[in-house]
């Protein structure tokens, strides 16, 4: 900024002539140590330490005063109301404003009382900047990002805004706008005995630097011109002892511009024993030894004064100093050496020179290193946390017009594009993480709101530019829609899903996170009409010119601000971050009177278009982009401009903790400060009305998962500080004015009576409306609620059902572009109908309402049962009776989920369908009778059998309705009844379930047996007919169980190797059945195992039961029973031995055919268990002895096998 201000020519003295020696010192500027000079806002090296980095003093100037020791009158405390002296007033101006050579340089001789008071009000004079250099998180009040910044208009070149003041950081505010918090000269922060919201900011610097001060820890204050001095005293703990540190400060123009400190503190901010120094100026300067500058003194000095002053100062310091003052000395008698070119020397304490760039000490490094350790974190929450910490800084420090914020920023972001991950992400085409893409999203937003700071010179603003266009042309530099040319870049225009548009789309430029600051960079202030809109709360037009300047005002005169919204919004942002709060929201008035005349006149040309709209029942969209989801937020920051005017501000309480815990804010009517005669309301008023206006909005989905993912947490964004609003009488009827307006207004609405197919549903903003509106209007509530519940993407799909859970891409495969959230968007419904559900319980016609909007408009079998359930759940509290209309409700949508899910996989059906048995049997008997009757509809026969038949004739289901005799009868034979037609249907599996349920009725027993027996021969498996024939003899059926056995056993086929076939238990069981049935039951199913069976170990495991015991031993009425042990030789099982010693000779070949060294010893025993099978043939051991014989004859090759063979069985 220009240094000086309006008393510049008020203290302007006749200039001496160029070559008249003047009573001034003479200053060397080469002998100074001065800052790097670059881009504005861009990095500056800020000099380190409290010495050698001041400006040259001359040495010699004659007819100074001396100087004097303390304070003098002036620095104590004036009464309250006495007036502030003229030379203090002049010298808070000049210490704010000028450099103090700019001082000398003006004036001849400048007395010492003045030089006193300039340099004793140079110190900084509020807490609150010491606290925002200490300590991560700014108060509340600050509100946080509004993401919105910059614009794509174009437009003459940016300049200072007339009506709103150029000043820099420190400059008073424009008129009529408020002070920015914590200017100079304003308040210091509450008492420092005020609590801190948490435990965590006890640990914060400033906290433990206003401990350190009220401790007694800081002595020995010394303050030598622009250099204080002090040390530190850190209290002994029980692990360590007391230390003091030394803490130097230099400053300038009320700034701090370099600290060194004894704790070597490594960190962005001050540590807490430079707080503690600078709160001890602060509060106490009365009580602080002030001298001017160092070569104030020496020049008071004679020549023997100086050499004992430098002897002195050796002495005292000769093992630091020594070879310093010896090479200076050396240098200072040479006289060719560059010293003594400069006439005069450096003054650490004499301020900083006229050419210093005058900020706030900022140390660079330690902000370049945070940041790149907090990237390289990038997985963990809290180095987001602290990146968004550092983001709402740069705003802070925006706000108190520190011109560090930029660069702050400025070094942030070059951190931000040197991460090694971007180029990573580029090379592998995959999108950065969601929380890396909301810090890009705010380092984007802050730039806009950087290059359109209303006080900023065209210089900044071109070095912006530059550094903003190298960033964005690097080929890491993030997309504005997060990708990295994955999907189709984003826009920020609603198209038709036609060829042309879409290939429009694929020849869009690039753009990057920084386009729209760059784009930003073309606006300006300059307009006279918005000038008037910003400078003046009484800007209204005359009544006999309103006609004529129709696009400027409207018809009660109010100024009206005609530009791209995002972009007018944009610039609130600015003003509102800049410190410019009045004019912020004096712009944000206009825009809103502009947002009501568009929404009028678009139901205007609604009303006209309405007949022809409902009779084709669709609409284009209207709105050529989202405000919510927008890069640049105008919705949430007008909504915080206009909210913040409003906020009861806790004067008690310190607002500088770094946790989540702090109280919700407290609103009050503010009345919008006009002349209007009509009013406006009040502030509050507007930020509900232009909150609801945005929210309703009918707008395309946007391309692009990020995109789209955007949307829906902006809304929730909203909608949370919607929620923080108390709803009064005022409030709600401009939530009811707008709702209205929303539902009548056509195409213009996401609430209209129509709407375009890739409209973004309004489910959640319909959540927060039903809920807000239900207690004062329902019946506008539920008509609005309802509206919304459609979801039309999802209408033109086909029939089938969509079960996923969370939907990753669209159902509809030909859909351009994909809903990419498509699923949370479903989720969001359905939570909209709970809601619904949950506020109509007992009214029986809304209940039936809601229950048709469920069924027409959600296509998700899952979110259907979850509504069921919720209902469910609400009409049966278990404190308290059941609700039997909601009850209903509940059952038709697990009836609803039944039917969609009948025909599809759904890993959840099993649940499903024993959740609705359970709702039915809370319904009462004749639901249960009723879905057993319509069972074909809702469920397959095995459900039908095993779950829903068996649960509604279990005990337990019996006992909790308290069933009379006919009750229990008519739902027995509905479940037999079931029974039979799934039996009939489904054979396989629902056989035994049938006869199961049909145990208590012969005919109903009989008719399932005979299905069973009529499906065995076809569609039945050996398994499932071994379990029947179980069943059957369990039930004391041993004949029938007879029958089904050798049925299961035409079905059955086991292979020589198969000796731990699951079905050999099967098999040993039918034969003990047989066997136990009698002689003509075996002879009947050996045949049957001869055939089914090759396994030789399994057939003489059967021989070898059958010879143990006599056959007939189940005693079956009317049968005689031998008592005689059967012979193998005689039938049935002399076909048995055959057959199984033909098994063993077969087994014995294929095993030798593939036998390896480590099998003989297994073989051998084979063979022995084959022998004893053979000897129980009357002519056994010669058959025995002539295999083996043949085996060794054919496997004569096999030596070591045969000799172990023939050492065994000779």
């Amino acid at each position: 900024m220009a240094e000086g201000g309006e008393g510049e020519e008020l203290l302007r003295p006749p200039l001496p002539s160029a070559g008249s020696p003047g009573a001034k010192r003479l200053c060397s500027r080469v002998a100074a140590l001065p800052r790097s000079r670059g881009c504005p806002g861009g990095p500056v090296g800020a000099a380190e330490g409290g010495g050698g980095g001041g400006r040259a003093r001359g040495c010699c100037p004659p007819g100074r005063p001396g100087p004097g020791s303390g304070c003098g009158p002036e620095g104590t405390h004036l009464p309250l109301l006495q007036p502030e002296s003229l030379l203090d007033a002049a010298a808070k101006r000049v210490a704010g404003s000028w450099a103090f050579e700019r001082v000398e340089g003006r004036f001849q001789r400048i007395p010492e009382p003045v030089q006193r008071r300039i340099v004793y009000w140079s110190f900084p004079r509020s807490e609150r900047q010491i606290c925002m250099y200490s300590s991560f998180q700014p108060g509340r009040s600050g509100g946080g990002s509004s993401s919105g910044a910059g614009g794509g208009a174009s437009g003459a070149a940016a300049g200072n805004v007339p009506g709103v003041g150029a000043g820099g950081e420190d400059s008073p505010a424009a008129p009529g706008t408020a002070a920015p918090a914590g200017a100079p000269g304003t308040a210091p922060l509450p008492a420092p005995g005020a609590p801190a919201s948490a435990a965590v900011a006890e640990g914060l610097p400033f906290r433990r630097g206003i401990r350190l001060l009220e401790t007694g820890a800081v002595d020995n204050v010394l303050q030598v011109g622009f250099h204080l001095s002090g040390t530190i005293t850190e209290p002994a703990t029980a692990t360590e002892p007391d230390m003091t540190y030394k803490v130097a400060i230099s400053f300038d123009r009320c700034k701090i511009t370099s600290v060194t400190c004894g704790c070597g503190n490594k960190d962005i901010f001050y540590c807490a024993h430079v707080v503690a120094l600078s709160l001890y100026r602060i509060r106490k300067p009365d009580q602080v030894k002030l001298r001017l500058p160092i070569s104030e003194t020496l020049f008071q000095m004679n020549r023997d004064q100086l050499q004992k002053f430098v002897q002195y100062l050796i002495t005292a310091h000769h093992t630091e100093v020594l070879p310093t003052a010896q090479k200076l000395a050396d240098e200072i008698l040479s006289s060719n050496s560059e010293i003594n070119q400069v006439h005069g020397a450096p003054d650490p304490t004499a301020g900083a020179s006229i050419d210093d760039e005058n900020c706030w000490h900022l140390d660079e490094e330690q902000v370049k290193e945070q940041v790149k350790l907090f990237l390289s974190q990038g997985g963990y929450y809290g180095s987001g946390k602290q990146l968004n910490s550092m983001f709402a800084k740069v705003r802070e420090m925006l706000r108190m017009r520190d011109s560090n914020g930029a660069r702050m920023l400025t070094l942030i972001t070059e951190q931000f594009m040197a991460d090694p991950r971007l180029a990573l992400w580029r090379q592998q085409g995959t999108g950065m993480t969601d929380k890396c893409r909301q810090l890009w999203d705010e380092l984007g937003a802050l730039w806009v709101c950087i290059v359109l700071n209303p006080h900023c010179t065209l210089e900044e603003k071109a070095c912006w530019l530059r550094q903003l266009r190298k960033w964005g042309d690097m080929d890491v530099c993030p997309l504005e829609d997060g990708n990295y040319g994955n999907e189709l870049p984003n826009i920020t225009s609603a198209l038709t899903q036609s060829s042309t548009h879409r290939q429009d789309s694929l020849a869009r430029p690039r753009r990057t996170v920084f386009t729209r600051a760059i784009e930003g960079c073309d606006l300006h202030w300059q307009d006279s009409h918005l000038q008037r809109i910003i400078s003046s709360d009484f800007y209204i037009s005359p009544s006999f010119q309103r006609e004529g300047e129709g696009l400027l005002f409207n018809l009660q005169g109010q100024p009206l601000w005609l530009e791209h919204v995002p972009t007018a919004c944009a610039r609130v942002d600015a003003l509102r971050s800049h410190g410019y709060p009045k004019e912020a929201l004096r712009l944000t008035v206009a825009i809103i009177n502009t947002l009501r005349l568009q929404q009028q006149r678009q139901l205007e040309i609604y009303k006209h278009q309405k007949k022809e709209l409902l009779q084709r029942g669709t609409t284009t969209i209207t709105n050529l982009e989202s405000w919510v989801g927008h890069p640049l937020n105008p919705i949430g920051c007008l909504f915080l401009t206009l909210t913040e005017a409003c906020q009861v501000q806790d004067e008690n309480c310190l607002e500088i903790s770094d946790t989540g815990d702090s109280k919700p804010p407290v609103y009050q009517h503010v009345p919008v400060a006009n002349n209007c005669p009509e009013g406006e309301g009040s502030y509050l008023s507007l930020a509900l009305e232009v909150a609801l206006m945005g929210m309703g909005q009918q707008r395309v989905m946007p391309e692009g998962l990020y995109a789209q993912d955007k949307v829906w947490r902006n809304e929730e964004q909203i909608i949370a500080r919607l929620q923080e609003l108390e709803l009064d009488a005022v409030l709600v009827q401009t939530l009811r004015k707008q709702c209205i307006l929303l539902l009548e207004g056509g195409p213009f609405s996401g609430l209209g009576e129509v709407i375009h197919r890739e409209s973004v549903p309004m489910h959640t903003f319909a959540k927060y409306l039903f809920s807000a509106l239900l207690p004062h209007d329902a019946d506008l509530a539920y008509k609005l609620s309802l509206r919304s519940m459609r979801l039309p993407v999802l209408e033109t799909t086909p029939s089938s059902d969509v079960t996923h859970p969370h939907h990753i891409v669209s159902v509809v495969p030909s859909r351009y572009p994909r809903w990419f959230t498509l699923g949370h968007l479903e989720s969001q419904q359905c939570e909209l109908a709970s809601t619904m559900l949950t506020a109509a319980k007992g009214d029986m016609l809304r209940l039936r309402t809601v229950l048709e909007a469920i069924q027409k408009n959600i296509h998700s079998s899952s979110l259907i049962f979850k509504l069921a359930q919720d209902a469910f759940k609400i009409a049966t509290p278990a404190d308290n009776s059941s609700d039997t209309t909601l009850l209903n409700v509940a059952l038709e949508l697990g009836l609803q989920v039944m039917r969609m899910t009948l025909s599809t996989l759904n890993w959840r059906r099993r649940e499903m369908v024993r959740w609705l048995v359970t709702c039915a049997t809370e319904v009462g008997v004749r639901a249960l009778v009723s879905i057993l009757q319509s069972w074909f509809t809702l469920f397959t026969p095995t459900e039908a059998t095993s779950i829903v038949a068996a649960t509604v004739m279990s005990h337990n289901t019996i006992l909790r309705l308290s069933l009379d005799y006919p009750q229990r009868e008519e739902l027995a034979s509905c479940a037999r009844t079931l029974a039979l037609q799934c039996a009939m249907k489904d054979p396989q599996n629902c056989a035994l379930s049938a006869l199961t349920l049909c145990e208590k009725d012969h005919i109903a027993f009989e008719t399932a047996y005979q299905i069973v027996i009529d499906a065995a021969s076809t569609g039945m498996t050996y398994s499932q007919l071994f379990t029947i024939a179980r069943y059957m003899e369990h039930r004391g059926y041993p004949l029938r169980a007879f029958k089904l056995a050798s049925l299961a056993m035409t079905h059955l086929n086991l292979a020589y190797n198969q000796d731990t076939h699951p079905a050999i238990n099967d098999v040993l069981w039918a034969c003990a059945l047989s066997h136990s049935l009698g002689k003509n039951e075996l002879a009947a199913i050996i045949p049957l195992v001869v055939k089914s069976v090759h396994c030789a170990t399994v057939l003489s495991d059967i021989l070898r039961r059958c010879t143990m015991t006599a056959p007939g031993l189940a005693g079956i009425p009317g049968r005689r029973n031998s008592g005689k042990l059967m012979s193998t030789d005689k039938a049935p099982l002399r076909q048995l031995l055959d057959a199984t010693i033909n098994a063993y000779i077969n087994t014995t070949h294929s095993r030798l055919t593939h036998i390896s060294p480590r099998h003989y010893g297994e073989f051998i025993e084979f063979l022995s268990k084959a022998r004893e099978t053979f000897l129980l043939a009357q002519d056994g051991h010669i058959q025995f002895a002539q295999f083996i014989d043949n085996l060794k004859q054919i496997y004569k090759g096999k030596k070591k096998l045969m000799l172990l063979v023939r050492e065994r069985f000779g």
